[in-house]
């Protein structure tokens, strides 16, 4: 199994501190080296990489020396690098680090059991789609039921109390949510299926390198961390760190993500299923209504 990476940037970084310490390059825990190491007269030994001051020029990044020691060995201070691989299938993320809109944004695998309720109303907040035979959420409204539990826009609903979803038109999906019980009703739940998440670092200006209009991504900058880390037009951006901006106008997004930090996961699901989902949806309910709180951990 391959080492994971939430990002090129932490691939690239990881591979350069690896082939240092293979080299028998030494820095101090909290300084990232400012110069190729030097070799003894006559030797041609050569250096794999360059050091991580260069992966900066090369990827335009804003990186923190103090950030990267403390993602690579945050308990170990003895020593700057070494040369052992992480265990595969781990994921490794000296650049990232322990990002919390990482983990906000994670699409978990396997299925979960939800309970959920109704408020003094007697709604969930919850609006439900039929997409290729399966129940999708197709919107969360801010403050209800649904968004208290932490249903999101893509969920796949596989049972509503014990009875399997699948084959059901949304009118049936909607039916069953009324008449359920409002002090409890039981749900299994698949994260967005349709989605998929890609981590993105900031360059020195402040940017990602990705052009948005009306949610969707329309271009890429070249050689940019969106470009590099496989982010694709004709998509929507449907989450900036696990915070759902669906029917947020465009200045509101670019502040969003401009308060995001230098490290950003996106969520992104393709146009022809986003605009599916979102058929027969009410511009105005989802710009009003649409859950925009920031999950918890």
């Amino acid at each position: 199994m391959a080492t994971l990476y939430p990002s090129l940037e932490d691939m690239k970084g990881h591979q350069i501190l690896q082939a240092q310490a293979a080299a028998g390059v030494r820095t101090p825990p909290t300084t990232v080296a400012m110069e190729k190491p030097k070799l003894p007269s006559g030797s041609t030994r050569p250096v794999l990489y360059p050091n991580l001051a260069e992966l900066e020029n090369y990827m335009g990044l804003a990186l923190s020396s103090e950030e990267i020691q403390k993602n690579l060995h945050p308990e170990d201070t003895s020593t700057a690098l070494t040369p052992v691989g992480p265990p595969p299938g781990r994921l490794v993320a000296p650049l990232t680090g322990n990002n919390a809109g990482l983990r906000r944004a994670e699409i978990k695998p396997g299925v979960r059991e939800i309970h959920l309720c109704k408020d003094e109303r007697g709604k969930t907040g919850l609006q439900l789609k039929n997409v290729d035979q399966g129940i999708f959420v197709q919107l969360v409204k801010a403050n209800s039921p649904a968004a208290l539990v932490g249903l999101r826009f893509g969920d796949q609903v596989l049972q509503i109390d014990g009875k399997t979803c699948t084959g059901w038109s949304s009118d049936k999906a909607q039916r069953a949510l009324k008449k359920a019980s409002p002090e409890k009703i039981v749900m299994v739940v698949r994260d967005r299926p349709f989605q998929r998440t890609v981590t993105v670092h900031k360059d020195s200006t402040g940017h990602v390198g990705v052009v948005v209009k009306k949610g969707k991504i329309v271009s890429l900058a070249k050689d940019s961390s969106a470009a590099r880390n496989g982010l694709l037009t004709h998509h929507y951006i449907c989450e900036v760190n696990g915070q759902n901006v669906i029917g947020m106008k465009d200045k509101q997004l670019t502040e969003v993500l401009a308060g995001a930090g230098n490290v950003v996961t996106l969520t992104i699901i393709p146009t022809v299923i986003y605009e599916h989902m979102v058929k027969r949806l009410s511009t105005g309910l989802v710009k009003s209504a649409m859950d925009h709180s920031i999950p918890d951990l």
